[in-house]
């Protein structure tokens, strides 16, 4: 995993304590693509106890706010799959 997407975990790990997580860079899937040169493409799949009783939304709003200025540093796309432990 790339120095980002180990970012992108150890970060989420230290926010929201998942009882799983899978980060995945996606970035050779995009190669050539014009927004690719601002940073890598990212899939998060996580599972928290912390989503429980949220909306998609909420729970996506929780990621973005963990991450804090990560985002700024290497990460041009995250496609988040946030669920709670009784989604799993």
């Amino acid at each position: 995993m790339s120095g980002v997407g180990a970012g992108i975990e150890q970060t989420l790990r230290e926010a929201l304590a998942p009882l799983s997580i899978v980060v995945q860079d996606d970035s050779a899937q995009h190669a050539g693509h014009a927004g690719a040169r601002e940073g890598g493409h990212f899939t998060v799949r996580l599972t928290s106890t912390r989503f429980a009783g949220l909306g998609r939304l909420a729970r996506h709003r929780l990621v973005y706010h963990a991450l804090g200025s990560l985002p700024m540093r290497g990460i041009h796309a995250l496609a988040i799959d946030a669920r709670a432990p009784d989604e799993a």
